[in-house]
Formats: structure tokens, C-alpha cells, sequence
């Protein structure tokens, strides 16, 4: 059994959208543009913080090639010098200088002949180790040499 319901009375659908179709599509684009436009915002305060970073890590590198263009001889006396492995070198910059860079040198013992798990406590004939950090700073770099 079918319906015949009169053609004055049969609704026409249009093929567009409905108005709540485009609210709908419009709530749910602005919700996803919200996030999108808060992280392009971090960039520029997080591009500073980048520079910093890096001129700090080319000042520590640059730090450590001038250590180690050095003589293993100067050095080593450098180190002998220092009397420890925390006591800033004369390879430091000069107090006062902005982000100064401290050079500690420290003759090592690389195969722990002492057997106390202390690479300062002992030493390896021909092994030096070199700290350069930036004072008051976290940033540092650590190498190991052998003559």
C-alpha cells in the first residue's frame, strides 16, 4: 500500500546547506583556530630564547677550540696550576666580563687505577680534562684529551 500525498503538499528539499550546518561548521572551525593562532604567538618569545641558546653554545664552543689549540704542555701545567677540577683556570675570562666563560682543567684518571670510581683522584699520564662553562649557568661543555 503506498501514499499518494498531493504534489501541493510534498516538501522540496534544496541541495545547500541548512543555517545550522554553517553555525555548526563555523563553532567548529573557530574552536580549531583558537589553538592554531595561540601557538604561532609562542614563536617570537620562543625564537629569542633560541638566539640565546645559541650564541651561548658558538661562546662555549668557541671557548673549548681556543683551549685546545693550546700546547698539551701548557695545558697540563695549566692544570697542575688550577689544583682542582672545580678551580676556574687561567684560560677563564676576566672577572666581571658578561657570560664569562670559566675553563677548568683537571689531570684525569682514565682507567681508575686507584679503584675508587674517582677520575680526579688519580691520574693518567697524558690525560687532561677540560670544562668551559659560563658562570652562573647550567651551560658547559666537557672533553677529555690525550697528548
Amino acid at each position: 500500500m503506498s501514499l499518494n500525498i498531493p504534489q501541493s503538499l510534498k516538501r522540496e528539499y534544496s541541495t545547500g546547506f541548512t543555517y545550522v550546518e554553517i553555525l555548526i561548521a563555523v563553532v567548529l572551525i573557530s574552536a580549531s583556530l583558537v589553538p592554531a593562532m595561540e601557538s604561532l604567538s609562542i614563536t617570537p618569545r620562543s625564537l629569542s630564547i633560541i638566539e640565546e641558546q645559541s650564541s651561548i653554545h658558538n661562546a662555549l664552543r668557541n671557548t673549548m677550540e681556543e683551549v685546545l689549540a693550546e700546547s698539551f704542555i701548557l695545558l697540563e701545567a695549566a692544570a697542575t696550576a688550577a689544583g682542582g677540577p672545580t678551580i676556574p683556570s687561567s684560560y677563564s675570562d676576566s672577572s666581571g666580563t658578561t657570560n664569562r666563560a670559566l675553563v677548568c682543567l683537571s689531570l684525569y684518571d682514565g682507567d681508575d687505577a686507584d679503584a675508587d670510581d674517582n677520575g680526579f683522584t688519580g691520574t693518567d699520564a697524558n690525560l687532561l680534562w677540560i670544562k668551559v662553562e659560563i658562570e652562573s649557568t647550567a651551560y658547559s661543555l666537557e672533553m677529555l684529551t690525550r697528548n
